[in-house]
């Protein structure tokens, strides 16, 4: 994460900035910045005195906050676990090194300033080289078969919600939000995935990285099954079975 500088505040204590909780969870920024202000204003914290603001693509200043150690882990005891993880990590690699001294003087503020700017550069200059690695990885994704729940519903010709209410009725998926992400029974059985993508902010343009959930071809040809009949067209064609034989007539007997 050396993209994101993470701050210290009048006191020296450690901080995480919005920005990096973002990057860390991949989800969007805007949608951290709601969480922290839901956050704040539930446990009734006044949430200008973590306030700051950045310099986006444009130069314009955008909002964002910085959290102190308690406040970044109850907000993320929402998140599913594995992004909480990495917050965690993040906080015990982040103690681990020497705290960044406050600048005491306008040289010293300066220089610190020129150095942010420096690894800023650095960073976007690198996710502008792994841009089209990662859209080519997607691509990649999308070719080994797995679908979206609304092409699911039309390939099994049940519809969207019919599926949407399997899934979760069934444990495969839970909600995070309007958010799909696959549940433990889902991702253990290799039904649900969620794969990775890079999309530019429309406000910004900035390159955020985002994730879609998916269904694979695994889940597919079972959701065929318990959806449509083993013998229905769908489950043998997903499944890889060939067409139900015809009978074979009786044999007439010589007279």
């Amino acid at each position: 994460m050396n993209s994101i500088i993470t701050t210290a505040t009048g006191n020296s204590s450690l901080t995480m900035s919005s920005r990096e909780i973002a990057e860390l969870t991949g989800k969007r920024h805007d949608n951290v910045v709601r969480d922290i202000e839901k956050m704040l204003n539930d446990v009734k914290i006044d949430r200008l005195k973590f306030e700051g603001v950045y310099l986006d693509a444009k130069g314009e200043e955008r909002k964002c906050y910085n959290l102190p150690k308690n406040l970044t882990l109850n907000l993320i005891t929402g998140y599913r676990a594995d992004l909480r993880l990495k917050i965690i990590d993040r906080w015990m690699e982040l103690e681990a090194k020497p705290a960044i001294a406050a600048p005491s003087n306008m040289v010293e503020a300066l220089t610190l300033a020129l150095e942010q700017q420096k690894q800023l550069q650095a960073a976007q200059t690198e996710i502008a080289e792994l841009s089209p690695k990662a859209a080519a990885l997607d691509a990649i994704s999308e070719a080994e078969g797995d679908v979206g729940i609304r092409d699911a519903g039309r390939e099994l010709g049940v519809g969207q919600a019919k599926v949407s209410t399997f899934l979760i009725e069934h444990k495969w998926v839970c909600r995070e939000g309007r958010k799909m992400r696959p549940a433990h029974y889902g991702l253990s059985q290799k039904y649900c995935r969620l794969v990775q993508r890079t999309y530019p902010d429309r406000h910004t343009g900035e390159t955020c990285v985002g994730d879609d959930f998916k269904i694979t071809r695994r889940g597919l040809a079972r959701l065929a099954v318990v959806l449509c009949g083993v013998n229905s067209e769908p489950a043998r064609r997903l499944n890889g079975m060939k067409e139900k034989a015809s009978p074979v007539p009786f044999a007439k007997t010589p007279a």
